[in-house]
């Protein structure tokens, strides 16, 4: 039985390299998007198997767009790509219930297998993902109705930080010195009793901070 999907990318040669990628197997593209909203548009249309969904796009990134998807279609399979192994765009899928979670540079057979699994209504995460996802919603301190206090400053930088920024992009952002984001981020993580970046993403998202 073929798999139908929407694959949705901001680079045309990704999604033409995904259409390679998945010719000649039980895998095919139905429809696909720039933006996430127009994956959004798409999806008002038509019902893939599989929705595949990068990180990082202009006008709705596909984080903002799995958000809309899980409470629209809840049960509607999402598959996360990114360039970019950022921990905390991994930490937000997780939280907001993607399928899985996949790099742009795994290899071909892996990326087919993952597509294969969510469409059959299993997981798709990578094994030190899930050791690193477990073990950040296991620490009692991220219970989200724990109350913290953070200063204004400090809730500016965690809400960035849980986009998936560095602290060069964090600083840029806000107009403050990149040694003032460490400084930051490091009193953050202390106060939230966190031992990295990715367990303070899962907990600003918890806590509907991002």
């Amino acid at each position: 039985m073929s798999i139908s999907t929407l694959i949705a990318d901001d680079h045309e040669v990704v999604r033409r390299g995904f259409a390679y990628l998945f010719s000649g197997n039980d895998i095919h593209i139905i429809a696909e998007a720039a933006t996430g909203k127009e994956a959004l548009d798409h999806l008002s249309r038509i019902r893939p198997d599989v929705v595949i969904l990068d990180v990082r796009m202009v006008d709705c990134d596909g984080l903002a767009a799995l958000e809309t998807i899980r409470d629209r279609y809840a049960d509607l399979p999402v598959l996360m790509i990114s360039g970019n192994d950022n921990p905390t765009y991994i930490a937000r899928a997780f939280a907001l219930g993607a399928n899985g979670f996949l790099s742009k540079r795994a290899p071909g057979e892996q990326i087919v297998a993952a597509v294969r699994k969510v469409a059959a209504g299993e997981k798709a995460w990578a094994p030190e993902d899930m050791r690193r996802l477990t073990g950040a919603l296991s620490t009692p301190r991220l219970d989200a109705d724990v109350e913290v206090s953070l200063t204004r400053r400090e809730g500016e930088v965690l809400r960035q930080l849980a986009f998936g920024l560095t602290n060069k992009e964090i600083a840029q952002t806000l107009g403050i010195s990149y040694e003032t984001v460490k400084e930051h981020v490091q009193h953050t993580l202390r106060k939230l009793a966190v031992t990295d970046r990715t367990q303070a993403a899962v907990w600003a998202v918890r806590k509907g901070l991002v």
